[in-house]
């Protein structure tokens, strides 16, 4: 059974850092891209990062030269680093993985999830 667990969420002032990680496990053969996204309330869920199996990164364009993704394969474990968090990034964040090497953009293509995990900007 694929399984998601998302963490490192948190209270941050704005322009400060956080990084997530994104541990996963179940795989039992491939590849797998991870997604990150993120959802305001009442909102539907955006793409923020994506990172494929073969190492390609995505991002999008409003955390463009702020946000990194990356991944530890000894680890299994996917990360994204937050840097210069403005209070529009105030907002719940998920990561997703999918099998194979190709990365969407749409979070409905996605196969599974994790918990989502809070982040807050604010002063």
């Amino acid at each position: 059974e694929v399984q998601l667990q998302a963490f490192g969420g948190g209270l941050v002032q704005p322009g400060g850092s956080l990084r997530l990680s994104c541990a996963v496990s179940g795989f039992t053969h491939g590849g797998y891209a991870i997604g990150w996204f993120r959802q305001y309330p009442g909102k539907e869920r955006e793409g923020v990062s994506y990172i494929s199996s073969g190492g390609a990164t995505e991002y999008v364009d409003s955390v463009k030269g702020r946000f990194t993704i990356s991944s530890d394969s000894a680890k299994n474990t996917v990360y994204l680093q937050m840097r210069g968090l403005q209070p529009e990034d105030t907002a719940t964040y998920y990561c997703a993985a999918k099998d194979g090497d190709r990365i969407y953009r749409d979070y409905w293509m996605w196969d599974y999830w994790g918990h989502g995990t809070l982040v807050t900007v604010s002063s």
